[in-house]
């Protein structure tokens, strides 16, 4: 049976981005998916991660910008990009700010996010 998710779970983080996932661990108990609305304000920076999951981050306004080691990938509204597990990776945003849909597979979690501050 269809199963209506009528309002995200605001999840808490530093430097200003607003995370609402809609389907994961926190709001729907999905362990193998996450789908999650960003916004991150002007300037917004994230430590280095290596995540145990894909991620399919879809930009609706702005510009993510996406280090890795093959340099950096500006990824614009309209545009998407997909990262795979294991991959380091560094995600921030021009002065604009940027509005975007994350998708992760399995599903986002602090623990196999690996944020190099976190280690």
């Amino acid at each position: 049976m269809p199963r209506l998710i009528s309002s995200p779970t605001s999840i808490p983080v530093p430097g200003g981005k607003i995370i609402n996932e809609h389907v994961g661990r926190v709001n729907s108990g999905t362990e193998a998916v996450s789908v999650a609305h960003m916004v991150a304000p002007p300037g917004w920076e994230e430590p280095a991660q290596t995540p145990q999951f894909d991620e399919i981050t879809l930009v609706l306004k702005g510009e993510v910008v996406v280090d890795h080691d093959g340099g950096p990938t500006t990824v614009a509204a309209g545009q998407s990009i997909i990262t795979s597990a294991g991959e380091r990776v560094r995600y921030s945003c021009g002065p604009e700010g940027a509005e975007y849909v994350a998708v992760c597979l399995p599903a986002f979690s602090p623990e196999t996010v690996n944020r190099e501050d976190e280690a």
